[in-house]
């Protein structure tokens, strides 16, 4: 099977059309006639998944390596110290970003991780029903991430419904029409808005809420018969 094949596939399950304009999902590092027999899922790219890949596999990533216009390639900088071993070791790789997080991770994180039904869906925003005090609600979602500390912003001494983004969505917060909004990588002032405007917040974490993205794609690749191996790689933050 090619990169090509295993392309057309993740198109039609995930359209890379659906991506953001400030995206760079699709075909990232690689060549479309390449044949492929391992695929690799993982959210990032990080030197010690790198080394523990097979040569000529395909590594699918939910997060871009190349994101912004490359001037240069320092190979001792980001992101040139990882393409080099992935270019010596033919590793393919394929980004599914934000067309991903539409069709399936907040979908996931809300009924599977969470637990809710989805009572709609307006782009990245998933939203769904509570009826739980603020508390009780805070401590099961610090559960169901496995969070040792979870910052909240506290407007509502009851949740009724409640809206989800994973990874980075604190800049929606201004369309959000939940009493509670659960997302990552919540700013200060990002805080200071939600309390203005009346809206409680959980900081669920950009890596604690997206590690899911290789479970729910290797369901979907190993109907291919391909040999899938998922790693979520690291988390680039330690708790203390």
């Amino acid at each position: 099977m090619t990169v090509r094949d295993i392309y057309t596939f993740l198109d039609e399950l995930s359209p890379f059309a659906l991506q953001e304009k400030w995206d760079n999902s699709g075909l990232l590092v690689g060549d479309f006639a390449q044949e492929i027999s391992t695929v690799v899922l993982s959210i990032d790219v990080d030197e010690a998944l790198l080394a523990s890949i097979p040569d000529n596999a395909l590594l699918i990533t939910h997060h871009p390596l190349i994101f912004g216009g490359l001037k240069q390639l320092q190979f001792n900088q980001y992101p040139a110290k990882l393409l080099t071993p992935m270019i010596r070791k033919n590793i393919s790789n394929i980004a599914m970003h934000t067309n991903f997080d539409q069709t399936h991770l907040n979908d996931y994180v809300a009924t599977k991780i969470l637990g809710y039904e989805i009572v709609a869906k307006e782009g990245f925003v998933a939203y769904f029903g509570v009826d739980e005090p603020f508390e009780h609600f805070t401590q099961k979602i610090k559960k169901a991430f496995g969070l040792e500390h979870i910052r909240s912003v506290h407007c509502h001494d009851h949740i009724r419904t409640c809206a989800l983004v994973t990874g980075s969505g604190a800049s929606l917060m201004k369309n959000i029409q939940a009493d509670c909004f659960l997302t990552g990588d919540i700013k200060y002032h990002d805080a200071m808005e939600a309390k203005a405007i009346g809206l409680s917040m959980l900081d669920i974490g950009h890596y604690e809420s997206e590690c899911y993205f290789g479970a729910i794609l290797a369901e979907h690749l190993e109907k291919l018969g391909l040999s899938v191996i998922i790693s979520p790689s690291t988390n680039p933050f330690t708790y203390h």
